[in-house]
């Protein structure tokens, strides 16, 4: 028999039970310390509100203490015969405190006691993410510092276009990782409040220190309007999807580069053997394993996001059951794209670039715009220069050779090839290091103040 904390009158049918619960026990198992944590919190409020004794709120505070080194150890799990994780938790605080784990539930509702659950969740996952993805930054930035004079190809329509260079392109991708946080960032503010005390969306008719609770939670601010609360979930679920999947985009595109760079055809790096993987029939085959899967992330992370708005698209007003499927797509979300950007950040630095297929690239009509800005340079006005140098290439002349440093030169501006910019690159990722660390230290001392009572 599945127990519930909204029974009470009878057994739950099981074909009811199994098709509303679905799969959501094994998500809400990774919720349970942050119930614990959550409940931990509204227990003090309880508490400073005179609605739980102090000898109450001493049984509740020792049992959820205990619970947390319980769900550490597995000892306290979701199991099938729970509905949810907060009837796994209430039950067992029950169990160790008798009459006063009966009284936690004073004040709240499973709507924002869930809630709570999954934005310390989701703002814990969040930090991962952005660690894992300054990680990646900071390996592309390195591997660009070591490469930032070595020209090759740039390309457009996946034609040869004009030079590069290999610190350019690798720049050019820490880049748009760094840019991505700027909207992580934008998510994780959303994420950042706290629900608790709006229950189910109307309030409780009691007096409770909300902003105190939040506080001792870590949370950045409360969200006040109880009626806002409900509605604002599966907005900022999608919120934090999307964010993700610009995250997930940029890495999945830096893999197909090197999907394509790597190849045979064009062999301007290569896959040391610890970055590729063989064939069962080809023995000569070195695969792209492991760039092929952190490009198909991408499509997964996308998937999910289109899942999310599907089901939070159509919601009116208040709580819906249908919420408990947004669940999958935003963990498994926030899962991918910590993997993708960890993968990428210990794959970069092993990656080789073959100078003499990248030197031998470039030369020919790939200087063609080169010679066009040296005439125009000399006084040519830019359209007759172009037309000048266009006849000669349908003419089958070739542009006059240049050496590397000349091509560098004449590209000084800050975020060219001459100058990628890279230590304002590494000024962002230890800006942004410094950021996340302080972040993270503050949301781990107000939780460890919390178990602590202190």
């Amino acid at each position: 028999m599945t127990r519930t904390l909204w029974g009470g009158t009878g057994s739950l049918d099981g074909t009811l039970a199994a098709y509303t619960a679905g799969d959501d026990r094994t998500w809400d198992r990774r919720l349970l310390r942050w119930d614990v944590l959550a409940t931990l919190a509204h227990a003090d409020g309880l508490a400073a509100a005179h609605l739980l004794t102090r000898e109450d709120h001493r049984r509740v505070r020792r049992a959820l203490v205990r619970a947390l080194a319980d769900v550490e150890s597995g000892r306290l799990t979701v199991t099938d015969e729970d509905e949810d994780v907060h009837t796994a938790l209430e039950g067992y605080l029950v169990k160790l405190a008798g009459r006063a784990g009966e009284r936690v539930h004073t004040g709240r509702s499973r709507n924002d006691q869930v809630l709570a659950d999954l934005r310390l969740y989701t703002k814990d996952a969040l930090f991962q993410v952005e660690r894992s993805a300054l990680d990646a930054a900071a390996a592309l930035e390195a591997f660009a510092r070591r490469h930032r004079r070595v020209l090759w190809p740039g390309y457009t329509h996946q034609r040869r276009a004009m030079p590069s260079s290999v610190g350019l392109w690798a720049g050019a991708h820490a880049e748009a990782i760094l840019d991505d946080l700027h909207l992580a960032g934008a998510a994780l503010a959303l994420v950042d409040r706290s629900p608790l005390g709006s229950a189910a969306g109307f309030g409780v008719p009691v007096r409770l220190p909300r902003r105190r609770v939040a506080r001792s939670l870590g949370f950045g601010s409360v969200q006040w309007n109880v009626a806002a609360v409900q509605p604002s979930r599966g907005k900022t679920d999608v919120a934090v999807i999307a964010a993700l999947w610009t995250l997930a985009h940029d890495l999945g595109t830096l893999a197909w580069d090197v999907i394509l760079l790597s190849s045979e055809e064009y062999g301007l790096l290569s896959l040391p053997a610890a970055l590729a993987t063989g064939s069962s029939i080809m023995p000569h085959k070195r695969n792209p394993d492991l760039f092929e899967l952190t490009r198909a992330r991408e499509g997964m992370v996308a998937g999910w996001l289109a899942q999310a708005i599907a089901v939070a698209g159509k919601l009116p007003s208040g709580y819906h059951r249908d919420a408990q499927m947004l669940k999958p797509p935003l963990m498994q979300s926030l899962d991918a794209v910590r993997d993708m950007a960890s993968a990428v950040a210990s794959a970069v630095p092993s990656l080789r670039v073959d100078h003499a297929r990248c030197a031998a690239a470039v030369g020919g009509d790939l200087l063609a715009t080169d010679e066009v800005y040296r005439r125009v340079r000399d006084g040519v006005p830019f359209r007759s220069a172009y037309r000048a140098v266009a006849a000669g290439v349908r003419g089958g002349a070739a542009a006059p050779p240049l050496t590397d440093a000349q091509i560098l030169g004449a590209r000084p501006d800050r975020g060219g090839a001459g100058d990628p910019g890279l230590d304002d690159l590494r000024g962002r990722i230890r800006a942004g290091r410094r950021g996340l660390a302080r972040r993270a230290a503050a949301f781990r001392r107000a939780l460890d103040r919390l178990v602590t009572g202190a």
